[in-house]
């Protein structure tokens, strides 16, 4: 899967499994986290989000996805 690099104080790479629903974050910071379930109209949000950081906050974070950390 191809990793999206993207300007932003807290993320540092996005990447979209299609076939699974399944994206995939990798943090500054934190390391790499997937999230499952998720509609490619969110990672295209985030991808085109002024804010990363808050988009990831409010349309992820808080929509309750399930994640594992990679």
């Amino acid at each position: 899967m191809e990793m999206i690099y993207v300007e932003s104080s807290n993320l540092l790479a996005v990447g979209f499994d299609e076939s699974q629903n399944r994206l995939i974050i990798e943090f500054k910071k934190s390391g790499t986290y997937q999230y499952f379930g998720v509609d490619k109209s969110v990672f295209e949000g985030l991808i085109y989000a002024d804010s990363k950081g808050k988009y990831f906050d409010q349309y992820i974070k808080k929509a309750g996805y399930q994640y594992a950390k990679v």
